[in-house]
């Protein structure tokens, strides 16, 4: 039944797949105006007989489903007819997107909304699917950041979404990486805001062009009060997934070869960034005799490459290249007389 004009009411003995289904019909014919049966039935997955019976469902819950005649026909909602979702403002609407991921939701400054919009979403559901949202909220849980990570300070994360959102240019200073970083003052475009393992990232147009920087790097943030034009081609999914591929290709630009011992074979994944890792694991050869086994590695330098051989200790040995061996080889003389230096000095 209907309890108030616009409010679904789906009651118990529906069952809980059923009132779901229900449910996702009922958005589907608001969202989209007149389907037919068959329309219906492959967007739910189920039979033509079985949307019959759902449609007719509706109907005695007082939901005002037609049924129109003819090879234009179709079901449809009464027009102007909406549910409602028990008064969701335009921002607590925004959060519904950060629902999994609520410490996302509360660095952008949304973390009242997000609480507010689940509670009324909660309040508008039958209460066999409130007890099912309890359930899955109870046994699943994303925890985005990587670990032993220390999270970036983001004092600004909040102004640099809200001119994402109202296409408004941003003047800001940013500290550049490299051991000797440079501020660089600069007018953005911003386009959009991407969190990837924890770390947010700005999206902007700098002078026509998309780039791409930390958020935790901005050191300064004006919001400008003209707004710009956002180009109607730019994509921020695609965007992302091309500037990360172009990203990790360039940064892994040279390669070494090593031979891992079957610990040291085990502690990759634990001990190396995730693109040396993967590469190592997919390419490794199969073990010699002795167990040990030969892999081909990207690298992104050999400084970078010497930190994470030295991770693996005794449990690798680089066969290429020779400059890699060679600074291994400093290294690892400069540390045994280190360590002999203070024994001896020792009492």
């Amino acid at each position: 039944g209907s309890d108030r004009p616009g409010i679904v009411v789906l009651r118990p003995h529906t069952g809980g797949v059923r009132a779901s289904r229900l449910v996702s019909a009922l958005l589907l014919l608001q969202n989209r105006g007149r389907m037919t049966a068959t329309e219906l039935a492959g967007e739910l997955e189920v039979s033509v007989r079985t949307v019959y019976r759902d449609v007719e469902s509706l109907s005695a819950a007082g939901i005002p489903v037609y049924a129109d005649r003819g090879p234009e026909g179709g079901y449809r909602l009464v027009d102007g007819y909406r549910t409602k979702l028990t008064g969701l403002t335009s921002e607590e609407a925004d959060t519904l997107f950060l629902a999994g991921v609520p410490d996302a939701a509360a660095e952008l400054g949304l973390g009242a909304e997000l609480a507010a919009a689940q509670l009324k979403l909660e309040a508008s559901l039958a209460p066999e699917l409130r007890e099912r949202a309890a359930r899955i909220r109870q046994r699943f849980h994303l925890d985005a950041p990587s670990w032993f990570r220390e999270l970036d300070a983001l004092p600004h994360l909040a102004s640099v979404a809200a001119s994402v959102w109202n296409q408004q240019r941003i003047t800001v200073r940013y500290l550049g990486a490299g051991s000797k970083p440079k501020v660089s003052r600069t007018v953005l475009e911003p386009l959009g805001v991407v969190c990837k393992a924890g770390v947010w990232y700005l999206v902007a147009a700098c002078g026509g062009k998309p780039r791409t920087y930390r958020v935790g790097r901005i050191t300064e943030l004006t919001i400008q009060p003209e707004s710009f034009h956002r180009p109607a081609e730019f994509d921020l999914v695609d965007f992302w997934r091309d500037w990360v591929k172009h990203y990790e290709h360039g940064v892994y630009s040279a390669e070494m070869v090593v031979r891992l011992s079957p610990a040291g074979f085990e502690m990759v994944p634990y001990a190396w960034m995730a693109v040396a890792s993967r590469a190592t694991i997919a390419n490794a050869a199969e073990p010699g005799e002795d167990g040990w086994r030969r892999a081909v590695v990207p690298i992104e330098s050999v400084r970078h490459a010497m930190i994470e051989v030295l991770k693996l200790g005794k449990e690798v040995e680089v066969l290429d290249p020779p400059e890699l061996r060679a600074q291994l080889r400093k290294a690892v003389t400069a540390l045994s007389h280190m360590y002999e230096a203070a024994d001896q000095s020792t009492p």
